[in-house]
């Protein structure tokens, strides 16, 4: 969802997770000019044909080929107790808001994590955010939120292994359950 956290999170676990990366979705939208326009003139962003998802999805494949050279590895800054023999583990996140809505991108994925807002939660943080272009009257009903629940939607009926967050907990409380789900899996891919 927009607004929901997800890149606050992402990079709060960057912090603390080891050899760790983060690709964002958002830095594959497409120029201005190539985004359509509907019939109220609102630019169409929150859907697929927005971005260049094929090239989050080689930028990905990229990643894995070669995570050691990608120059931006986080090295752990804490310790971290609960892992041990990771040297050869390396962490990508990759956050952004139609990212299983993608098929190329589902066989990647070694956990799922989806923010979740209740309507005016969402508008209330959305309206305090400026955007580029900036959001014009009616924008976020007329076609954030409706996009939002087609997604989401979509995401539900085809997609498993969802951990659903609720993004009206506290960022504290939200790092804790998804930091310690992800060293719950580093532990298994280690045995």
């Amino acid at each position: 969802v927009t607004n929901g956290g997800k890149t606050t999170l992402a990079e709060k676990l960057k912090t603390m997770l080891p050899k760790c990366d983060i690709i964002s979705q958002d830095d594959f939208f497409k120029p201005e000019s190539e985004v359509e326009t509907d019939e109220r003139g609102f630019k169409l962003y929150d859907v697929l044909d927005a971005l260049y998802m094929d090239e989050l999805v080689k930028s990905i494949h990229n990643w894995m080929k070669n995570p050691a050279s990608s120059g931006v590895l986080t090295e752990l800054q804490s310790p971290c107790d609960n892992l041990k023999n990771t040297e050869d583990v390396y962490i990508l996140i990759v956050e952004g808001f139609l990212l299983y809505n993608y098929e190329p991108l589902n066989e990647l994925w070694n956990r799922r994590y989806f923010l979740t807002l209740p309507y005016e939660e969402c508008k209330r943080r959305r309206s305090t955010r400026v955007y580029q272009p900036a959001d014009t009257p009616g924008y976020f009903d007329g076609h954030v939120w409706p996009m939002y629940l087609k997604y989401k939607n979509e995401l539900e009926e085809n997609a498993s292994n969802i951990v659903y967050l609720d993004g009206t907990k506290s960022q504290e409380e939200l790092l804790t359950i998804v930091y310690s789900d992800i060293i719950q899996e580093l532990k298994k891919l280690m045995e």
